[in-house]
C-alpha cells in the first residue's frame, strides 16, 4: 500500500488563494495560520501526511520544524528558499511506497519535482479539492445534527431561536 505525502509551498499558495491573498493583506501571520488551518482538514479527510514549507521570509536564523493541527511546518533556514526545501523533500521521502504531491503555482517548480517522480498540484487545484472537503464536511455534519436529537427537553421553535442567539452572544 502506498503512503500519499503532501508538500505544500505555502507562500507560493497564499499568494494564489484570492481569500488567503485577502488575509495576508491586513496580517500575514494570520494568512498563515487560515492556510495550516485548511491543510489541516484536507489530511483529516484524506489521510495524507501534509508537511507545509514556508520560505524564513521574515523569520531569517535557523531552519524551524514544528507541528499544528497535526500539520507539519517547516520554515526554511536562511538562504534556502521553499522551492530548495522541498526538492530536498521529494528526494528524502520519495520510495516506491510513497507517492510525494507537491503543491505549487511555480512552472519550474513543477518540472523539477515531476522529474524526480513527485506528482504536481496546482494552486487552483488544491483549492478546488479543499472546497470539495468543505462540502463533505458540512453535509456530514448537517447529517449528524439531523440524525440526534437538537435537546432532550421539546422545545418550541421561538424558544430554540432565543437559546440560539444567546449561545452566539447575541440579544
Amino acid at each position: 500500500m502506498k503512503t500519499d505525502v503532501l508538500l505544500v509551498d505555502g507562500y507560493n499558495i497564499i499568494g494564489a488563494w484570492p481569500e488567503l491573498r485577502r488575509i495576508k493583506e491586513e496580517r500575514l501571520a494570520d494568512a498563515r495560520d487560515r492556510l495550516i488551518e485548511r491543510m489541516a482538514e484536507y489530511k483529516a479527510h484524506s489521510g495524507w501526511r501534509v508537511i507545509v514549507v514556508f520560505d524564513a521570509y521574515l523569520m531569517p536564523g535557523i531552519e524551524k520544524k514544528k507541528r499544528h493541527h497535526n500539520v507539519e511546518i517547516i520554515f526554511t533556514r536562511e538562504n534556502e528558499t521553499a522551492d530548495e526545501r522541498i526538492e530536498k523533500l521529494v528526494s528524502e521521502l520519495g520510495s516506491r511506497r510513497v507517492q510525494i504531491h507537491v503543491a505549487t503555482s511555480d512552472l519550474t517548480e513543477q518540472w523539477v519535482i515531476f522529474a524526480q517522480g513527485a506528482l504536481r498540484k496546482s494552486a487552483r487545484e488544491l483549492e478546488i479539492e479543499i472546497d470539495e472537503i468543505d462540502k463533505i464536511i458540512t453535509a456530514k455534519v448537517k447529517k449528524f445534527q439531523e440524525q440526534r436529537p437538537f435537546s432532550k427537553i421539546s422545545l418550541t421553535n421561538e424558544i430554540a431561536e432565543t437559546f440560539e442567539k444567546w449561545r452566539r452572544g447575541m440579544k
